[in-house]
């Protein structure tokens, strides 16, 4: 018996969140079919904040190969819908910076899952993330609980403040809409 989850029936498929898309308020308003399957983490893998925006010039993070051992990025498995899938691949940039990767990986237990994710494909070591963009990878490496030294590094990273105030509230709001709509769901 297989360790993956039937996604075929429902035409559904994993996607592996390891950035902004952790925080499941962001995903939720971008993909309202998500549901958490569990933590995971992609090996030989760093997370890096050097992928070039072509929406505001930022940094984005990366999930980088590695090749090392050592290295790991951590992240959520999500199950989600096909119809949202291709929303999705619009909405990170396919073709435009991102490209699409088939990943193994771990969960808890050692099970191994197949899942795809986003690279980046446009990359600048110089750039570096908003401080929304920081703070929603941080709110969703909280949000599931993710190793206090792992949260630290991402903490660490330098961030610089976004002059479109507008755009830094609107990106911030998501987190209080997301909460609301999750309510609303599910009836609490």
């Amino acid at each position: 018996m297989s360790n993956q989850p039937d996604t075929n029936k429902l035409q559904r498929c994993l996607y592996f969140a390891y950035g902004s898309n952790m925080a499941f308020s962001r995903l939720f308003q971008r993909v309202p079919s998500a549901q958490k399957y569990c933590r995971v983490q992609l090996y030989k893998h760093q997370l890096r904040f050097h992928k070039r925006s072509h929406v505001d010039g930022s940094a984005k993070c990366d999930a980088w190969y590695t090749g090392a051992s050592s290295d790991w990025v951590e992240g959520i498995i999500y199950n989600i819908a096909m119809r949202d899938k291709w929303h999705l691949d619009d909405i990170e940039g396919v073709g435009h910076g991102y490209a699409i990767k088939q990943v193994c990986v771990v969960d808890k237990h050692d099970r191994v899952l197949q899942a795809y994710t986003y690279v980046a494909t446009d990359i600048d070591t110089e750039l570096r993330p908003f401080d929304w963009y920081k703070q929603h990878v941080l709110i969703g490496a909280k949000e599931h609980h993710l190793p206090v030294e792992y949260i630290e590094q991402i903490n660490a990273v330098e961030a610089e403040v976004d002059s479109d105030t507008e755009r830094a509230e609107r990106e911030m709001a998501i987190h209080d809409l997301g909460d609301k709509a999750l309510s609303d769901r599910d009836g609490t």
